[in-house]
C-alpha cells in the first residue's frame, strides 16, 4: 500500500503541470471562448527563457537572430523566473491582438484550430532557434526528500503542487470576490450584456490573456527541473491538461486544478503497475488516464443530439459538388503517369510521396469537410493499418494486395472506435477525444516493443501480384515505376471514390448532418450512423494511405506516424481546402515531403521553416479563407463550358389541378397530454388535440407560449410526458430521425437549411428511395422553385430559403408535415402565395400542423386553430370562433377592430 500511496505523491509534480495548464484553459476561455491548444507551447517558450536566463542569456525566439544574447551573467532563480513569466505574459497579450481579437466572433471550433496553428509556430520557432541545445535546468525548490515505505520523494513534487494549488486558490478567489473577476464572469456570459453595463469585452480578455499565459509560464518552468526541455513533450502537455479543463467544463477552477492533479497521480500508478505487472501492457498505460477520462466524462455529459439553440457552427467553408468525374480522372492521371516516366530519383520520390498523402488528405476531407467531425488520429490511424499490414505480410503471410485491404479495413475498425464519443459529442471536445486518443495509441501500440518490432520498426513484406514485383526498391531505380504507378492508382481509385460519395445520397447526408444536426434527423438521417459512416469511410481510406506509406519505407516506424506530425499534416490539409476533393489532392503535393516542400527545401533551402510557415498559414486560412486554396482557386472565372455544374437532373412535370373541395378525412396525428419541463419550469402542460388527413391546424399564441417546444415534443427532440401517435403507431421513445421516417415531417423556427448543399441537394436528402428525381421535381414544381434547384442554399433569399424548407418537408410525402414559422421573413404577397401553394398540398391530401404570426396566413388558411398560452390550450375551434374568443383576443390577438367604438 505504502508503495502506491508513493507512486501518488510522486505523481504530483506532472499534476501540478497539467493543474496549470488546465486553469490557463480556463481563464482563457471564459474570457475570449478560445480553447488555447498552444498553452503547452507558451509554457515550453517561458521554461526555455527561464533556462537560458540562469545561464545568462535572453533566448530571441525570431529566426534569422542570434538564438540568444548575453545579459551580463547569470540570474538568481527569483529574476529568471519573474522575467520568464511576464514575456510569457507579453506573448499571450500580443497573440489575442494579432490572432483572436479579429476572431471574436468566429466559432468556438474556428478559435481552436487557429490556437493549433500558434502552437505549430511557436514549436517550430523554439525548435529552430534552440535545437539540440536546451539548456539543463538546476532545481528550483530546496532540495530534500522523504520516505514513505521502502520509497524516497523528492520534496519538489510536494513544493510543485502547493505553488500550483496556491496559484488556483489565488485565482479562484480573483475571479469570484473582485472587480475584475466578477467582469469576467460578466462578459463570458454576455459580451453585450457587458457592454451595455460600461465594461470592455476587450480589455477583459487582453489581461486575461496575459495572466493565463503567465500562469501556463509558471507551470513550465517549476516542471523543468524535473522534466527535460523537449519541445514535443511540453507542447504535448495539453493532452492532461484540456481533460482536466473539460472535467471542471473549463469554468470551475477548483475542479479544473484537483482533476489535474488526480490525473498526474493517476498516470504515476499507471506507470508503477505497467512495470511491476506482467499483465499490463509494456507501453501506453499511463497515457491511456486523460483518454478514459475524457472518453467517460464526454460520454456522460454529452447528448446525442444539440438542444435547440445550442447548434455547432464550424464555419469550415464549402464543400462543392465535383462537376465531372472521368474527364479530370483521365487527364490528371495521364499527367502524373507522363510526370512518373520523365523524373526519376528525388524528383519522382517526391511525386509518389505527394500521392501518398494525398490519399491521406482525402480521408480528413470525408470526416472533416463533408461529415463535419475534426479528427486529429487522422495519420495514427495510417500507423495503425501500418503496422497491422507487417502483422499480415510478415508474420500471417497475407499476400498482396490482400493484407493491404485487410490492414485497411483493420484501421478502419479502429476508426469507428474513434468516431463512437462522435454519437454524443461534437466540435471541440470530439476533436479533443481524437487527439488523446491519438496519444495513446502512439505510446500503446507504436513505441511498444513487443507490438511493433522495437526501435528500428517493423519490417514490411513487399508488394508483388502475379509475378510483377511492386516494391519501392532501391538504388539507381529506386523509386521504381511499379511501385509508383500503384500510388498512382490507388490515389485515382479514392479520388473518384471521394468524388461519387460527395455526388450521392450518403455524402448529401454527411453534410447535412455537418450543417444542423437537428434538421437532419427531422429529414430521417440517422445522424449516429452517418457519423460513425463517415468515420469508417476515412479510416479505410487513410489506411490504404498508410499501408503505401509502409510500403515506401520498407518498415512501419513509429517516428512516421507520430502525433505532432499528424497535427502537421492536418494543418495542410486545413490551408489546402478541406472541404474539397481539390484541396485534399493539393495537400498531398504541400504536405512535408511532397513535391511543393521538395522543391522549397532543394532549391530556396527552406525547408527547416516549413512548420512554421503551415502554422502561420494555417493562422491565415481560418480567419480569412475557411475554403482553403482550393476556395480561392475554385473562385477563378473560367469559361462556362468549363465551369458549369453537372447538378441533379430535374425532370419536368405538370402538376395536376388541385380540387376545388377539399375533403377531411380520419385522424393521422394523435397528442395526448403532452407536458415537457425545464426543472421547476412547466414549458408545456398536458396539451392535446388531433390532425385529420386533407387538414391544416394552426398553432398560435404569444411568444413564450410552448409553440415551438411543443413541436419538439411532438418530433422527438425533447423529453416530454404523455403519448404521440401518428396513424395508429405510438411514436414513445422513437429517435428524431426514427419519427421522420414514420412520416412526421417538420420544419424549423431558424431555417435550418445545409448552406453547402444546392437546392436539389437539400431536397434529395429527404426524398423517398424510390422515384426520387420525381418527387423531387414534383415538389419543387409544386412550390414553384424548379428554377432554383441547382442554386446552393447559402445564396438564397430569406424567402426562398423558407420555400426549401417547406419543400424538404413535403418531399417525403409525409402523413403529418409540423410547420415552424414557413412565412417568418416574407413580405404579405409572398405570404399568401405560400398560402396558396400549401392550400394545393392539403387538397392533395395533405396534413399540417401549422405555427405562424401571420394571422392573416393563419386565419385564411387553417381548419381549425389551438390557441397556447403560458404551455396550456387556452382555446380552439374554427377561425371565426377563435377570432371571436374573448380570451384569444386577450392573450393573443387583441381588441377586434371597431371594439372601441361598439363601447361607446
Amino acid at each position: 500500500m505504502t508503495s502506491h500511496l508513493a507512486n501518488f505523491v510522486l505523481g504530483l509534480g506532472n499534476g501540478a503541470v497539467y493543474a496549470a495548464l488546465g486553469l490557463a484553459l480556463v481563464m482563457t476561455f471564459k474570457s475570449s471562448g478560445v480553447v488555447n491548444f498552444a498553452t503547452g507551447a507558451v509554457a515550453l517558450y517561458a521554461a526555455y527563457t527561464y533556462a537560458f536566463l540562469r545561464k545568462g542569456e535572453l533566448l530571441v525566439p525570431i529566426p534569422g537572430l542570434e538564438p540568444t544574447v548575453d545579459v551580463g551573467g547569470k540570474w538568481g532563480v527569483a529574476p529568471a523566473f519573474i522575467v520568464a513569466v511576464l514575456l510569457a505574459g507579453v506573448l499571450g497579450v500580443l497573440l489575442y491582438l494579432a490572432v483572436f481579437r479579429p476572431m471574436r466572433n468566429a466559432p468556438v471550433l474556428a478559435k481552436a484550430v487557429a490556437s493549433i496553428g500558434i502552437m505549430l509556430i511557436l514549436q517550430a520557432l523554439l525548435a529552430m532557434q534552440v535545437g539540440e541545445n536546451a539548456p539543463s535546468v538546476k532545481p528550483i525548490f530546496p532540495e530534500g526528500t522523504f520516505s514513505i515505505g521502502d520509497a524516497v520523494i523528492p520534496t519538489d513534487r510536494l513544493w510543485l503542487a502547493v505553488v500550483i494549488v496556491g496559484l488556483a486558490v489565488v485565482a479562484g478567489l480573483v475571479l469570484k470576490y473582485t472587480r475584475f473577476g466578477i467582469a469576467t464572469e460578466a462578459a463570458a456570459e454576455s459580451e453585450k450584456g457587458a457592454l451595455v453595463t460600461g465594461l470592455s469585452p476587450d480589455r477583459i480578455a487582453v489581461t486575461n490573456w496575459g495572466l493565463s499565459s503567465m500562469t501556463a509560464a509558471v507551470g513550465g518552468v517549476v516542471i523543468s527541473p524535473i522534466v527535460p526541455l523537449n519541445p514535443v513533450a511540453y507542447t504535448m502537455f495539453i493532452v492532461p491538461a484540456l481533460a482536466a479543463a473539460l472535467v471542471g467544463n473549463f469554468a470551475s477552477v477548483a475542479a479544473t486544478v484537483g482533476a489535474g492533479l488526480v490525473i498526474g497521480m493517476l498516470s504515476s500508478e499507471a506507470t508503477y503497475l505497467q512495470v511491476t505487472i506482467d499483465a499490463m501492457p509494456d507501453a501506453g498505460v499511463a497515457e491511456a488516464v486523460p483518454l478514459l477520462l475524457i472518453v467517460v466524462f464526454l460520454l456522460v455529459r454529452g447528448e446525442p443530439m444539440p438542444g435547440r439553440g445550442a447548434v455547432i457552427r464550424s464555419d469550415l467553408g464549402r464543400a462543392p459538388r465535383p462537376n465531372r468525374i472521368l474527364v479530370p480522372t483521365v487527364v490528371g492521371g495521364v499527367i502524373m503517369l507522363a510526370a512518373l516516366f520523365l523524373t526519376e530519383g528525388s524528383v519522382r520520390l517526391a511525386l509518389v510521396s505527394s500521392m501518398i498523402f494525398a490519399v491521406v488528405a482525402l480521408s480528413q476531407v470525408v470526416v472533416t469537410g463533408y461529415a463535419g467531425q475534426v479528427s486529429l488520429a487522422q495519420l495514427t490511424l495510417a500507423g495503425a493499418s501500418a503496422f497491422a499490414l507487417s502483422r499480415f505480410g510478415g508474420d500471417l503471410g497475407i499476400p498482396f494486395p490482400f493484407a493491404p485491404i485487410l490492414a485497411a479495413v483493420v484501421a478502419a475498425a479502429i476508426g469507428v472506435v474513434v468516431g463512437l464519443p462522435a454519437l454524443r459529442v461534437r466540435g471541440l471536445p470530439l476533436m479533443v477525444a481524437t487527439l488523446a486518443l491519438a496519444v495513446f495509441l502512439e505510446a500503446f501500440w507504436f513505441r511498444n516493443p513487443s507490438l511493433n518490432g522495437g526501435m528500428v520498426g517493423a519490417p514490411i513484406e513487399p508488394a508483388t501480384m502475379f509475378g510483377l514485383n511492386m516494391e519501392i526498391g532501391a538504388g539507381e531505380g529506386y523509386p521504381r515505376m511499379g511501385f509508383s504507378v500503384l500510388c498512382l492508382v490507388v490515389l485515382l481509385l479514392v479520388s473518384i471514390g471521394v468524388a461519387c460519395l460527395r455526388r450521392s445520397r450518403l455524402g448529401a447526408a454527411m453534410l447535412a448532418v455537418r450543417a444542423n444536426e437537428r434538421s437532419a434527423a427531422a429529414s430521417g438521417i440517422n445522424v449516429g450512423v452517418t457519423k460513425l459512416a463517415a468515420f469508417g469511410i476515412s479510416s479505410f481510406i487513410v489506411g490504404l494511405g498508410g499501408a503505401l506509406i509502409a510500403y515506401q519505407q520498407t518498415l512501419a516506424n513509429a517516428g512516421t506516424y507520430s502525433v505532432f506530425a499528424g497535427i502537421g499534416l492536418f494543418a495542410v490539409v486545413y490551408i489546402a481546402g478541406v472541404t474539397s476533393l481539390t484541396g485534399g489532392i493539393l495537400a498531398g503535393f504541400l504536405a512535408p515531403g511532397g513535391l511543393v516542400f521538395f522543391v522549397v527545401d532543394r532549391y530556396l533551402s527552406l525547408g527547416d521553416y516549413y512548420m512554421l510557415v503551415s502554422g502561420a498559414l494555417l493562422v491565415v486560412t481560418v480567419i480569412l479563407n475557411p475554403d482553403g486554396i482550393a476556395g480561392a482557386l475554385q473562385r477563378i472565372h473560367l469559361p462556362a463550358s468549363l465551369t458549369k455544374a453537372a447538378g441533379r437532373t430535374i425532370p419536368a412535370v405538370e402538376l395536376d389541378p388541385p380540387p376545388d373541395e377539399h375533403g377531411v378525412g380520419e385522424v393521422l396525428l394523435t397528442v395526448t397530454d403532452v407536458g415537457v419541463s425545464y426543472g421547476p419550469v412547466r414549458a408545456v402542460d398536458a396539451v392535446s388535440f388531433d390532425v385529420r388527413q386533407g387538414e391544416i391546424v394552426g398553432l398560435i399564441g404569444p411568444n413564450g407560449a410552448g409553440k415551438t417546444t411543443l413541436v419538439d415534443a411532438i418530433s422527438g427532440f425533447a423529453a416530454s410526458t404523455g403519448a404521440v401517435t401518428l396513424d395508429g403507431t405510438d411514436l414513445a421513445g422513437m429517435a428524431p430521425h426514427r419519427r421522420g421516417r414514420a412520416g412526421l415531417g417538420r420544419t424549423f423556427q431558424d431555417i435550418e437549411l445545409y448552406d453547402e448543399l444546392s437546392v436539389a441537394e437539400n431536397v434529395l436528402v429527404a426524398a423517398p428511395r424510390e422515384n426520387t428525381d420525381a418527387a423531387i421535381a414534383r415538389t419543387l414544381a409544386l412550390l414553384e422553385i424548379t428554377d432554383l434547384a441547382d442554386r446552393p442554399a447559402a445564396d438564397l433569399s430569406q424567402g426562398q430559403r423558407q420555400l426549401v424548407s417547406v419543400a424538404r418537408v413535403l418531399v417525403a410525402s409525409p402523413r403529418v408535415a409540423l410547420l415552424d414559422e414557413p412565412a417568418a421573413g416574407l413580405d404579405s404577397t409572398e405570404s399568401r402565395w405560400l398560402g396558396e401553394r400549401l392550400s394545393a398540398v392539403r387538397a392533395n391530401g395533405g396534413s399540417m400542423l401549422l405555427i405562424d404570426h401571420d394571422m392573416d396566413l393563419v386565419l385564411s388558411l387553417c381548419d381549425r386553430i389551438i390557441v397556447l398560452d403560458l404551455g396550456r390550450v387556452i382555446a380552439s375551434g374554427t377561425p371565426d370562433e377563435i377570432r371571436n374568443d374573448q380570451r384569444v383576443v386577450q392573450a393573443y390577438l387583441g381588441a377586434p377592430a371597431g371594439a372601441d367604438q361598439e363601447a361607446q
